[in-house]
C-alpha cells in the first residue's frame, strides 16, 4: 500500500470516528439535561415505590427521562421534511397540539363516572364550584407577577387539577406555555396523595374529620340518563366553548348509563383510555427539556400551579366547614377537598384522611359527589375563561 493510500485511509478512519462521536449523545448535553434526568428519577421513585398514581406519573417520568438523554430530542422530535419522515414524538404530540387527546380523555372519564352521588346530594355541586376558586385567585396572582391575561388564565386552570382541561385551555390561549403547564397539571394530579392531606388536616379539627354522613338516597336509572343530556343542553346554551370537553364527558356517561352500549363503554373505559394515557403522559413528560424547562418563568409557573392547587383544596375544605355548620354537623368538611376534578384520586384521599381519624368512617361515596362536580366545574371554568377572552 502506498504512503498516499495509507494516509487517506487514516483520514477516513478519523473522519468516521469523529462522525460517530458527533452522532452520539456524549458529544453534547447540558447540565440542565442531567438535572431533569435526576428529577425524573425522583418521579420514578414516587410512581414505583410510593405508588403515587403510577398510571399517570410513570409515563410522564419516562418521557422526561428519555428526552433529556443528550441527542434524544433531535431524533424523537425531528420535524418531517422532504428528506426526513419526522420523529415519533413529533407525531404523537400532535394529539396534544391539535387538542385531540383532552376530549378523548373526557370521553373515557365520562364512561367511568357515576354521577349518582352528586344527583343524590345536589349540595355537593357547591363544593365542586368552591374548589374552582383557586383557578381565579391564581389568575389574578399571575397577572400581578407580570404574565399577560391569556397566560394567567392558562396558569390558573392548573388549580382545577384537570390535565385535559389545562391542555385544552392553554393550547388556545398560550400555546408557548403548553408543555410547562401540562407537566405541572399532571404532576400535581399525580401528587394529590402528598399535597392534599396536610392542607385538609390543617383546616379541620379531629371532631370534624370524624363526622359520619348519612347514607345517600338511591338514584334511578331515568335520573342518570336524563342528567348528561340536560347538563349538555343547559351548559352548552350558556357556554358553547365548554362543549368539546363537557360534551364528550357527557357522551361517555350517557353511553354508560343507557346500558345499551356495553362494547363502546368498555372500549372507552379501557383500551381507549389506556392508549391515550400512555401517549399523553409520555409526550407531556418529553416536553420537559432541561434547557427550556429550567428557567425563572418555568419556576414561577410551577409555583403558581402549586398555589392554585392548594387554594382550590383549601377553598373546598373551608366551604365544607361552612356547610358543616349550616347543616348542624351533618357534612364532613373533608369531602370539600374532593371538589378538585381529579377523579377518583381526590375522593380516595378524603376517604383515607377520614379513616385516619375513624377507621369505620366511609366517606368515599359522599366525596365522589363534589369530585364529579369538580369535573363539570373545571370544564365550565374553562368555558368561562375562553368566552371571557373571546378565544
Amino acid at each position: 500500500m502506498s504512503f498516499y493510500s495509507s494516509a487517506l485511509l487514516e483520514t477516513d478512519i478519523v473522519e468516521t470516528l469523529i462522525n460517530f462521536w458527533n452522532s452520539t449523545g456524549l458529544s453534547g448535553g447540558l447540565w440542565q439535561n442531567y438535572v431533569m434526568i435526576a428529577i425524573s428519577f425522583v418521579l420514578f421513585y414516587l410512581a414505583i415505590v410510593k405508588k403515587f398514581e403510577p398510571l399517570l406519573l410513570l409515563p410522564i417520568a419516562f418521557g422526561m427521562f428519555i428526552i433529556n438523554v443528550p441527542g434524544a430530542y433531535e431524533v424523537l422530535f425531528a420535524h418531517p421534511s422532504e428528506t426526513e419522515k419526522g420523529g415519533l414524538f413529533y407525531f404523537l404530540y400532535q394529539g396534544v397540539d391539535l387538542v385531540i387527546f383532552p376530549p378523548l380523555i373526557f370521553l373515557g372519564i365520562g364512561a367511568m363516572t357515576d354521577f349518582g352521588p352528586m344527583i343524590a346530594n345536589p349540595k355537593s355541586i357547591l363544593l365542586g364550584a368552591a374548589a374552582q376558586i383557586g383557578i381565579f385567585v391564581t389568575f389574578i396572582g399571575a397577572i400581578l407577577l407580570g404574565f399577560n391575561a391569556l397566560e394567567a388564565a392558562s396558569i390558573g386552570i392548573i388549580g382545577g387539577a384537570d390535565g385535559p382541561t389545562a391542555i385544552y385551555v392553554t393550547s388556545k390561549m398560550a400555546p408557548d406555555l403548553l408543555s410547562i403547564i401540562a407537566i405541572a397539571a399532571y404532576s400535581y394530579m399525580a401528587l394529590i396523595p402528598a399535597i392534599q392531606p396536610p392542607i385538609m388536616k390543617a383546616l379541620t379539627t379531629k371532631k370534624e374529620r370524624a363526622i359520619r354522613m348519612e347514607q345517600l338516597r338511591p338514584v334511578s336509572k331515568k335520573e342518570k340518563i336524563i342528567f348528561p343530556i340536560a347538563v349538555t343542553l343547559v351548559v352548552g346554551i350558556i357556554l358553547p366553548s365548554s362543549l368539546p370537553l363537557l360534551g364528550m364527558l357527557m357522551l361517555g356517561n350517557l353511553m354508560k348509563e343507557s346500558g345499551v352500549c356495553d362494547r363502546l363503554v368498555k372500549t372507552a373505559q379501557n383500551e381507549l383510555m389506556n392508549i391515550i394515557t400512555i401517549m399523553l403522559g409520555v409526550v407531556v413528560g418529553a416536553k420537559a427539556r432541561g434547557d427550556i424547562f429550567l428557567d425563572i418563568q418555568t419556576l414561577f409557573i410551577i409555583g403558581l400551579g402549586l398555589t392554585a392547587f392548594c387554594i382550590a383544596t383549601a377553598c373546598g375544605v373551608l366551604f365544607g366547614k361552612l356547610m358543616c355548620k349550616l347543616s348542624g354537623g351533618k357534612i364532613n368538611p373533608l369531602i370539600g377537598a374532593a371538589g378538585v376534578s381529579a377523579v377518583p384520586m381526590a375522593a380516595r384521599v378524603a376517604q383515607k384522611v377520614g379513616q385516619e381519624t375513624d377507621p369505620q368512617n366511609y366517606l368515599l361515596m359522599h366525596a365522589m359527589g363534589p369530585n364529579v362536580a369538580g369535573v363539570i366545574g373545571s370544564a365550565v371554568a374553562a368555558g368561562v375563561l375562553l368566552a371571557f377572552f373571546g378565544v
